[in-house]
């Protein structure tokens, strides 16, 4: 049975994901990539977060763009993406939805922060499905790679690195 998840997500249940749990979550993500992110981190370094217009505590990123096609993950290992995850994770976000291997200093970076990455299997028909409204929050002028705000039901995911492990280590020592 997954693990059911609501945003914003506590302290207490990013500590209790582990490696391997199923998950739901339910409740308002972020969506962001590649031409996104690195504006996102500008705002944070400048100490501009607010402008934003949403608390990254307790917050979800699920990297994708938002057509009207839908959503589905983006490689999560490609360097904008995977660089922006340690500074987001010290600014609040608590779980980084995408798909693909993380470095082992992008785990390392997870795990001093309390934070997790879950992949997603890229279903876009689905996730459609379960997403009831979508608003562009910051950067419109990058169209569906812009920051967005969206309201989900129930989305499934799989931890993928937790607390200093990921499901990639086994990969990784076998020689993969």
């Amino acid at each position: 049975m997954p693990k059911q998840v609501r945003t914003p997500i506590s302290e207490e249940t990013a500590a209790d994901l582990q490696v391997g749990d199923t998950i739901e979550i339910s409740g308002t993500i972020l969506c962001g990539r590649d031409a996104v992110l690195p504006k996102v981190l500008k705002l944070i370094e400048e100490g501009k977060a607010d402008e934003l217009g949403v608390d990254l505590r307790g917050q979800v990123i699920f990297h994708t763009a938002v057509s009207p096609a839908g959503v589905g993950p983006t490689s999560s290992n490609k360097l904008e993406i995977e660089s922006s995850i340690a500074p987001l994770s010290a600014a609040g976000i608590k779980l980084h939805l995408g798909k693909g291997e993380l470095h082992p200093e992008t785990v390392e970076a997870l795990e001093k922060h309390n934070a997790v990455y879950a992949v997603i299997p890229p279903v876009t028909a689905l996730l459609g499905a379960k997403t009831s409204e979508s608003r562009c929050v910051a950067f419109p002028e990058l169209g569906m790679e812009a920051l967005y705000l969206i309201r989900v039901d129930r989305y499934p995911a799989i931890i993928g690195a937790a607390h200093g492990k990921s499901i990639y280590d086994r990969n990784r020592a076998d020689g993969q």
